[in-house]
């Protein structure tokens, strides 16, 4: 069930210190990092050599996230390497998760990735297997499993300061026994905490788990998702409530992450603002 939209945000578009985005000088202060629920914000990432936009973000979400999760050539497309970004972050203050995929690297790309990553201090990791690309073909060579292995066998090296932190996602369905090893789990996104709560009691991990909650910023992007991708399919009800509403996404958003925190069942959430980040770090600040 679809709780009521509750109104449209308040005016501003971010904290009154962030609006202009980081600058130096300025700290990731990382907002819930003394509380027992946790903000993964997921930043979207540069697709050309710059990484403006990128900072921007990450300045504006400073002040709610507890860490960023940089993807890895999202969606199939070229991007700035996420480890490269995740270094970014640290200098910043804040603390992030690279995202790695095994669609564009085989065991030698990916040995020399953690090695890149030890260089620059990343040591906490997303692994996915990746979605189609745009160009080229898909490696065959590297797993989500492998990977795991592979990464706690470069942890355990003298050369290596301290352990990797590891995640792996999940989709809606029964949670294979092997993810059970990583660190920590990111559950699919859903537009329903009856679903996610349901997937949560029908699975037993040891470590955090994060449900995923998507800021839907229009309509035609939610009609295109329940295309593109079918296990996002959005009900019609939130498809026409963002065609009346421009800022219904983003009210859906932090309410279904204010439930989740009351539910007590997920250690917090893997949000990914897309375009909204101003608007949805204005709210989150209110609600937290």
């Amino acid at each position: 069930m679809i709780r009521p939209f509750t109104g449209l945000p308040p005016s501003g578009t971010g904290p009154r210190s962030m609006r202009g985005g980081w600058k130096p000088g300025w700290a990731y202060r990382g907002a819930m990092a003394s509380t027992d629920f946790e903000i993964l914000c997921e930043i979207e990432p540069a697709t050309r050599p710059d990484l403006t936009h990128v900072r921007h973000q990450i300045g504006v979400l400073s002040t709610v996230a507890d860490a960023f999760l940089i993807p890895d050539n999202h969606i199939g497309r070229a991007t700035v390497s996420s480890i490269a970004v995740a270094h970014e972050v640290g200098l910043m203050g804040g603390r992030s998760i690279a995202c790695i995929n095994a669609r564009d690297r085989n065991i030698l790309g990916f040995q020399r990735d953690l090695l890149t990553s030890a260089a620059y201090g990343v040591n906490e990791f997303l692994f996915v297997y990746g979605d189609r690309p745009e160009a080229g073909a898909r490696s065959d060579d590297l797993t989500v499993r492998a990977m795991l292995a592979e990464a706690r066998r470069f942890g355990g090296r003298s050369d290596v300061a301290g352990p990797l932190r590891l995640g792996v996602a999940s989709g809606s369905r029964p949670l294979p026994p092997w993810k059970r090893d990583a660190d920590f789990l990111l559950a699919q996104v859903s537009f329903s905490i009856e679903s996610l709560l349901e997937w949560r009691a029908s699975i037993e991990f040891a470590g955090p788990v994060f449900a995923g909650v998507m800021v839907l910023p229009s309509a035609s992007m939610a009609r295109k998702l329940s295309t593109d991708i079918p296990e996002l399919a959005i009900a019609e009800p939130i498809i026409s409530l963002l065609d009346r509403h421009r800022g219904a996404g983003v009210e859906m958003a932090v309410e279904l992450i204010g439930d989740l925190r009351e539910s007590h069942a997920f250690d917090g959430v893997h949000l990914i603002p897309t375009a909204r980040y101003r608007e949805v770090s204005a709210r989150l600040e209110q609600l937290l």
